[in-house]
């Protein structure tokens, strides 16, 4: 989680680094690709279609090293989905800190955005979400959690029992490479909310390449366990020296999710994926 910093717009912004920038491109090119399948949801009469950023921010970034001003992630799908002619039908945003998330529905009710907003931690926010989701529309979730830990699995097992429910998610490779002596040795580990059960699969006695990679096949499997899929296409981000900060990749159950994603993460067939 970034520092507060004073917007450009008299609204708190967070200070970020540059590779932010990537990372709203991804989540654009996705909402903006999948604009019309959402289109049918939001015809009259029909279910309609959502946006859910449960670690919303406050709407507006800054950027260290340049000090320029960019949208947060729940503006920057707002104004996407507007362009593309296909705008969400309600924009349900989320975040433990009151600060951040009253900036963000700030911004959003000043673009006429059909905003609701919830205070809590992710796991309690998603199940409150969820009550007031349509069970026949169609649902698009950011999770963008400020650690691994943050990443409970429970978020997954309470969002995905909606038919339609596509989550882009960011998953920390930092994280997992930092802490992960120290999760090893803990009793009580940070990784157990994001992977309950994680001990008893890996052999702790292997690299830590062969670590992480059985830490994250067992995630992916517990995500498989509430039918639903994670990706095979991670995208990786990097940091301006090139070093590995953590993936986006999308878990849906449906398809076609998966080859918009596949589409928006690698628009011209080459680029950084699953590295660990």
């Amino acid at each position: 989680m970034g520092k507060l910093v004073a917007g450009d717009d008299g609204f708190p912004a967070e200070e970020v680094g540059p590779w932010a920038e990537e990372k709203q491109d991804l989540l654009c090119r996705y909402i903006d690709i999948s604009r019309g399948a959402r289109s049918k949801f939001i015809a009259p009469g029909n279910a309609g279609a959502t946006y859910i950023d449960l670690f919303c921010g406050p709407g507006r970034s800054k950027i260290k090293t340049t000090g320029a001003f960019i949208d947060g992630s729940c503006i920057a799908a707002w104004r996407k989905s507007v362009a593309g002619k296909a705008p969400f039908s309600q924009m349900y945003i989320a975040d433990m800190d009151e600060e951040r998330l009253n900036a963000a529905t700030k911004r959003l009710r000043a673009l006429g955005a059909p905003v609701a907003a919830i205070r809590g931690e992710a796991v309690d926010t998603s199940l409150a979400i969820l009550k007031r989701l349509e069970p026949k529309g169609l649902h698009f979730a950011f999770i963008d959690p400020y650690s691994l830990g943050a990443l409970d699995i429970n978020i997954f097992r309470t969002l995905s029992r909606r038919t339609r429910m596509d989550m882009l998610v960011h998953l920390s490779k930092m994280d997992l490479q930092r802490n992960l002596d120290e999760n090893i040795g803990s009793a009580l580990s940070a990784f157990d909310r994001f992977a309950p059960g994680w001990k008893d699969v890996i052999d702790a006695d292997q690299a830590q390449r062969g670590i992480r990679g059985e830490i994250i096949d067992h995630w992916r499997d517990l995500v498989s366990g509430l039918g639903t899929k994670a990706s095979t296409e991670m995208k990786l981000l990097k940091n301006s020296g090139g070093q590995h900060l953590y993936w986006l990749l999308l878990v849906a159950k449906h398809e076609l999710a998966h080859k918009f994603w596949k589409t928006a993460a690698n628009p011209e067939g080459q680029g950084d994926f699953f590295k660990l």
